[in-house]
């Protein structure tokens, strides 16, 4: 289990290596790769891998966890560059980009989903907090409805994009537009 003292530059390095080698294999369908072969894409031994993480399950949940962090740190990206509500828009789109690609990490994710692991609860709150910055910005800019949480929007499209069915991330694409427009204030910014 890693300390929670900080790491070493070379041992920081080193985990950063692991994490790329398993994204890398995780994204690319390659769900079954072993920790010495992620040891060995990261150049480290596979003792230097168990340092760090655990158990593969612990390596899974800390991709995870780094593909959530990186999806939920968007928001100010987003709102700095656009307007709340097409800030809004884009971060949907990036929701749905994000479950297609989990649908990639499926396999790697299912031995989490086995276990008692808070990571996806985590997820699930860090993303409709995510959400909640971007509606909270909407409504005090007067182009957002004020009535619905993150946590609501973040349902409505969850719902289609834990579907595996073919064509899945079209149909969620045009429900994150329905989304959008359902949340919008009319010209007098009522609801």
């Amino acid at each position: 289990m890693p300390s929670s003292r900080p790491l070493r530059a070379d041992a920081r390095r080193n985990r950063e290596a692991l994490l790329a080698a398993a994204r890398e294999a995780f994204l690319a369908g390659d769900t079954d790769a072993h920790v010495e072969e992620i040891a060995q894409r990261a150049g480290v031994a596979v003792g230097t891998l168990y340092r760090h993480f655990d158990t593969r399950e612990a390596l899974v949940a800390a991709v995870y966890r780094q593909e959530v962090s990186e999806l939920c740190a968007a928001p100010a990206r987003l709102l700095a560059e656009r307007p709340a509500d097409v800030a809004l828009r884009a971060f949907l789109l990036l929701l749905v980009q994000h479950s297609a690609t989990s649908k990639g990490m499926g396999e790697a994710l299912e031995g989490i989903m086995a276990t008692d692991s808070p990571v996806f609860d985590t997820a699930r709150d860090d993303m409709a907090e995510a959400l909640d910055q971007l509606l909270a910005a909407g409504v005090e800019a007067r182009l957002l409805r004020d009535d619905i949480s993150g946590r609501i929007v973040l349902r409505a499209l969850g719902g289609i994009c834990g579907m595996r069915a073919t064509g899945w991330e079209d149909d969620a694409k045009c429900i994150a537009e329905l989304l959008c427009d359902g949340l919008r204030c009319t010209a007098n910014g009522t609801t």
